[in-house]
């Protein structure tokens, strides 16, 4: 079974997607802030193979995470999809630039995040 984490400051957003990937057959992991997701895959090492990010976020934000995860995964680097409030098109460049798969705009549609995933190479 895949591992995937999920990383919104939100608990209701953590709900939601948590409930989606476990549906998708993941086993998920939840954090509420980067600082946090940095603590979750430092202990889960090259297991989790999807990030769920939120941009906006105490302490360390989305983006912040996504580079730091690029930065020290690069070998074996989680799949990222970017899932926040952002909706700017210079931001959606930023991430993807910084090395996102996939980028969802809240709000989504489960099926909007199911395509998505499935862009980033996902399969569901």
């Amino acid at each position: 079974m895949s591992k995937a984490l999920v990383v919104d400051d939100s608990k209701a957003i953590r709900m939601i997607l948590t409930r989606t990937l476990k549906e998708l057959g993941f086993e998920v992991r939840e954090a509420a802030n980067g600082r946090e997701a940095l603590e979750v895959i430092a202990v889960e090492q090259h297991a989790v193979t999807l990030v769920l990010a939120d941009w906006n976020m105490p302490e360390v934000n989305g983006l912040e995470l996504l580079r730091r995860l690029r930065e020290i995964r690069d070998q074996c680097a989680p799949i990222v999809v970017m899932v926040t409030s952002e909706t700017d098109v210079d931001k959606m460049m930023i991430a993807l630039e910084a090395g996102a798969n996939e980028y969802v705009m809240k709000p989504f549609t489960k099926d909007i995040l199911i395509e998505k995933l499935q862009l980033a190479g996902i399969r569901t």
